[in-house]
This record gives structure tokens, sequence and C-alpha cells, in this order.
């Protein structure tokens, strides 16, 4: 039997029964910036979650289209969640149209997710320049040669555009920060953590503004 002889998966058949403990009112922190370093460190130590900061970025341009991807995270604070990303990228573009984002953060080996709505607005370039140097050599060649969600002709048109930044900063020269290239923070409107249960009736608790950088927990239906 070939590959195109073979049957399909059902995804619908398709069933994790998760078995973790609950999530209750009573053992979150103040605030969900705490209640998240909380579980970012525990996410941290599970060797079956590869990039604990890989989060699902969610933008909607002017129009309400919708894009997805995958995009790490680099810093977090009170003020807000931080990545980095070329600003003429469609995320990027669409955030200069529509700042509302959404970002979710998957580990799914603990049954555990994070929710966060928010505003996205670019960081200083004091800032990005800090971050910047801290990438290695070669993902700061990346941010120039690549220009990200534009069409290209051929792997071989990036292959050579790398190169020839490589040849003109080589290893231990400094590289300029691009200036189409910074950071974005998620200024948070709401942060949901979700812990899955038994028979799907998941716990799902929603941090949202109580006024005066307050915050207030609401329990949501799974």
């Amino acid at each position: 039997m070939n590959d195109r002889d073979a049957v399909p998966l059902d995804p619908s058949v398709m069933r994790a029964q998760y078995q973790a403990e609950g999530l209750d009112e009573s053992a979150l922190a103040a605030t969900p910036t705490e209640q998240f370093a909380h579980w970012f460190e525990q996410a941290a130590k599970e060797p079956r979650i590869h990039e604990p900061n890989a989060m699902i970025v969610s933008t909607a341009d002017a129009e309400g289209r919708v894009g997805s991807r995958t995009v790490l995270l680099k810093h977090f604070d009170a003020d807000g969640f931080v990545f980095y990303t070329n600003y003429g990228s469609r995320k990027a573009r669409d955030l200069g149209e529509n700042p509302h984002v959404s970002l979710l953060f998957p580990w799914h080996p603990v049954a555990r997710q994070v929710i966060v709505t928010g505003v996205a607005r670019r960081t200083g370039r004091d800032e990005t320049a800090a971050y910047f140097r801290t990438r290695p050599h070669g993902s700061q060649l990346g941010a120039w040669a690549s220009a990200q969600s534009s069409v290209i002709g051929s792997r071989d048109a990036l292959d050579a555009a790398y190169a020839e930044l490589a040849a003109r900063y080589p290893e231990g020269e400094q590289v300029p920060v691009p200036p189409h290239w910074g950071g974005f923070r998620v200024t948070p409107g709401t942060v949901e953590f979700w812990q899955g249960r038994e028979n799907r009736l998941h716990d799902r608790l929603r941090y949202v503004p109580a006024g005066d950088r307050a915050w207030r927990v609401e329990r949501l239906s799974p």
C-alpha cells in the first residue's frame, strides 16, 4: 500500500483525557504578571516544553482580516509582554492599522494555556537597541538580510544577502540596529489562565482591570 492508499487520520476520534489538578481562585497571585511568572517558571522547568516563551500572536488589519504566527516572548513585567520583529512584516503592518492583539501561550504537555488580550505599541529605540545587542551575531545579520513577509525570488537570493552582510560585518564587529526592526509591548487588558480538567470541565480564570492598576478575577465556563 502506497501513501495515496493509506487511510487518512480522523481528527474527530483524537481525544486526550486531562488529569491535572484544578486551578482555584484562592491559589492565584494578586496580579496577572505574578501569576504568569509563576506558571512561566514551571513551564521552563518542564522538559517536554521545548520553548516555553513561544506564543501565538494574532492580529487583524484595518479590514478585520486576521493573521496568526508563532513569536518568541523576550520580556514581561507589569507594563506588558514584549516581542521583536521587522516593522515591515505583516504583523507589524496589522498593528499599525489596528493595535489590538491576542497572545496565546500553548503549554500542551502540562494542559495549560495563557491568553492575553491587549494593545500593542512600539518600544523605544533605546530599548530595542539594548535587546538587539544581546542577540547572536547571526541573528543580527538575519534582521538585515530578511525583508520579512515580502515575496522573494529564491532561497539563494536570501542566502546571498546574508553572505554579503556576513562579509561586511564579520564576527566580532558591531552590527548596527536596523531602522526597520524593533519591539512591540503588549499592554494587557485581560489575561486568562486555562487549566485542562477531566471531562472537558476545564478551569478558566481571567484577570480583568479593576481600576488604579488593580485586578479582579472572574471564572469562565469551559
